[in-house]
């Protein structure tokens, strides 16, 4: 396949919701072997890499994963096998709490935590002679994009190129699509994990008022103004939507980076995106007709989900430009909410 074919989604799985849903449940497979790391970060934590080994001077791919994903999830099992089949290195690169044991602080992880991405990416720079890559996926994505926006011509020092898919660049509308309508079904879904997740902390951590405030919350809006926002320093969550969406900071992005977006992405339908014509600099935007969240099914049934890992991956493979190492970098910047 080369890599300038568009996506078509296959005849017997229509709509966004089915090319979703189906991938979620019915197409996971077993990860590859992964290398765990437990690294400590400078404020007391630890985060989870899961690696796919190979020499350290071949071309290295960072996933950072969507909200409450983890190695395991389908597209990074898929990613990885592909990324082990060329014989690079990979690593899915756990947010706190993700990696299936709780992290020790209370804050954890949000969809615009820039300073988050920056230490992680510095730490398997340090990790890597070969060329660096990232790609994010739904929350992931968004962060990172939020990262490569903040960095502007800097992040070229990190990484030689990186591919987003399915971002919630404008968290506003993908909330308020998560908590009404249909989409419910996925807000609760997340919500359960959630608050299962926050419930825990606020064991450890008692905030009586907090905990009421979430228990009590019904949407991943209200999760979000009760949770969220406060514990990593926003006034509230319009406040948290606002500063973390990415949508109007594309043009201030320097790496060479592609952006997929199925218009019938049920969290974040592609007609609320910027056209192409409206971009400038190193960014494209591949906005397949159909696909879903994260979905991308190819072939006959029951499908399977090579074209997003190959479609990533060749894109980074056009893009080998050796980068400076600067895996020392300055300190990571713990609690702050830069937007």
């Amino acid at each position: 396949m080369a890599s300038d074919v568009r996506y078509h989604a296959p005849w017997w799985l229509p709509g966004g919701h089915l090319q979703t849903i189906y991938p979620f449940f019915i197409l996971r497979t077993a990860p590859p072997s992964y290398r765990r790391e437990r690294i400590d970060t400078p404020d007391g934590d630890f985060v989870d890499f899961d690696w796919v080994d190979a020499a350290a001077d071949k071309p290295t791919v960072v996933l950072f994963h969507g909200l409450e994903g983890c190695s395991s999830s389908h597209y990074a099992s898929a990613l990885m096998h592909a990324v082990a089949e060329r014989g690079w290195r990979g690593v899915v690169a756990h947010f706190r709490g993700c990696s299936g044991e709780p992290n020790r602080l209370s804050r954890a992880y949000h969809s615009g935590d820039a300073d988050e991405i920056d230490w992680m990416l510095r730490q398997v720079r340090s990790r890597t002679t070969g060329n660096l890559y990232a790609t994010g996926v739904s929350l992931g994505g968004n962060a990172l994009l939020k990262w490569l926006a903040r960095e502007g011509a800097a992040a070229g020092t990190l990484l030689s190129a990186a591919t987003v898919t399915s971002a919630p660049m404008d968290l506003m509308t993908a909330g308020h699509r998560l908590s009404s309508g249909v989409n419910r079904v996925y807000g609760r879904h997340f919500l359960r994990s959630l608050r299962r997740k926050a419930f825990e902390k606020l064991a450890r951590f008692p905030d009586l008022a907090r905990f009421r405030r979430v228990r009590a919350a019904g949407s991943l809006r209200a999760f979000d103004d009760a949770y969220t926002a406060p514990i990593h320093g926003f006034q509230n969550v319009v406040d948290y939507w606002t500063r973390a969406s990415t949508i109007s900071e594309i043009d201030r992005i320097t790496v060479p980076t592609l952006i997929v977006h199925a218009r019938n992405d049920p969290f974040l339908p592609g007609r609320y995106l910027p056209p192409n014509k409206t971009i400038r600099g190193p960014v494209e935007f591949e906005f397949p007709d159909r696909g879903g969240h994260v979905g991308f099914v190819t072939g006959a049934f029951p499908g399977k989900l090579s074209w997003l890992p190959r479609r990533t991956l060749d894109f980074l493979a056009r893009h080998s430009t050796q980068v400076q190492d600067v895996s020392a970098g300055p300190a990571h910047r713990q609690n702050e909410t830069r937007a």
